[in-house]
């Protein structure tokens, strides 16, 4: 399909670089992303990928925008409080590119619907801000065949991963079962300074780019964490596990389930943060 000059100009700083050109852009055009979540992390991927001319792009987010979501969620704005999420992010996504199709799905994403939403897409965006809805999309996307990048935010921390079939580990593999019920605080009890969220929900933006168009190196068997206080990136070498319960040589796990949604409990952060250090340790020493 020819581009049209508005197009051309439009995508011309992707068109000027040889690993993208009009062939990159013409796969980034024809490319299906579904975005789960449409806060912290869904809001800064969302735009990015609206911008580069994603050609259909899903988001799926049952919640209403708040005033306390406005800090990270740069999606949304002030206008937008009391709006349904993934209206005001598609207002704001065809805003500012008219060219792509984007679907909305407002409803919570579980077992019962998973599989028939991201049934349709290239490439899955993990911007959940808890363990059951990571495990759920994770298993979700193995047991479909579909590529995701995971990621998470919390304070000054943040890390990501991306699952591609057939050439690495999985987020079960590195993490296994949720921690304990009540043991990691969400954002709203610990946390979160907001450039947080466009850190690295604009790194699984690139993540998703780099797949649809075949460039570069993604994240797969590479666990990246980032402290802002530090300023410090830390790559971690992870590897599939043979005994995953759902991309191991024996899975347990042939369909997709829910862990009962947990409330935090603040006092239990330590023992997460200790038992996350923990499985990291195990995995450098694979």
């Amino acid at each position: 399909m020819a581009m049209t000059d508005e197009q051309i100009e439009r995508y011309s700083r992707h068109i000027l670089l040889k690993q993208i050109g009009v062939k990159g852009q013409r796969k980034i055009s024809q490319g299906r992303v579904l975005i789960v979540g449409a806060g912290g992390l869904g809001a800064p991927a969302a735009l990015y990928l609206a911008a580069v001319g994603v050609g259909t792009i899903g988001i799926a987010d049952a919640d209403v925008v708040e005033l306390s979501n406005l800090q990270r969620q740069v999606i949304h704005f002030t206008a937008d409080v009391g709006t349904p999420k993934v209206e005001s992010a598609a207002a704001k996504m065809r805003a500012i590119n008219p060219d792509i199709e984007v679907r909305t799905y407002r409803q919570f994403v579980d077992a019962s619907n998973v599989m028939d939403l991201i049934a349709d897409y290239d490439f899955v965006i993990d911007g959940t801000d808890n363990f059951p809805a990571k495990f759920l999309v994770n298993d979700a996307c193995v047991l479909a065949g579909k590529p995701f990048s995971h990621a998470g935010i919390l304070r000054f921390d943040g890390q990501l991963m991306t699952y591609v079939p057939g050439q690495g580990p999985c987020y079960r593999c590195v993490f296994r079962e949720p921690p304990a019920k009540d043991a990691v605080p969400t954002c709203s009890q610990a946390g979160v300074i907001g450039a947080m969220g466009g850190v690295i929900g604009s790194l699984q933006a690139m993540e998703a780019i780099k797949y649809l168009t075949g460039v570069g190196e993604l994240l797969t068997g590479r666990l990246l964490t980032y402290n802002a206080l530090t300023m410090k990136f830390r790559e971690i070498k992870v590897r599939r596990d043979p005994h995953c319960a759902v991309c191991g040589d024996a899975p347990t796990i042939d369909a997709p389930f829910d862990y009962e949604q947990s409330t935090c409990d603040l006092s239990s952060h330590q023992a997460a943060r200790r038992e996350f250090e923990r499985s990291v340790a195990e995995q450098e020493q694979r």
